[in-house]
């Protein structure tokens, strides 16, 4: 029988989100600078980044392993 640690699974899970959300992070920092350059609106990039940061705190919610499996950045 194969148990599955649940903790770890949160941890792992996490570290997936963390690595598959920071080349979208590097890329809204260069989409909020280039609207700050031209004086556009960043309203939309600051919440898309603020979404981003909190994407592990999904997994914290998380209760069962099929929750985790779903988390996508």
């Amino acid at each position: 029988m194969i148990t599955i640690n649940f903790d770890k699974a949160k941890a792992i899970t996490k570290e997936r989100l963390r690595a598959e959300r920071t080349p979208l992070l590097q890329a809204q920092d260069v989409a909020f600078q280039r609207a700050l350059e031209s004086g556009a609106n960043t309203t939309a990039i600051v919440a898309e980044k603020q979404r981003l940061r909190n994407i592990t705190q999904l997994a914290d919610q998380a209760t069962t392993l099929e929750q985790l499996k779903q988390i996508e950045v």
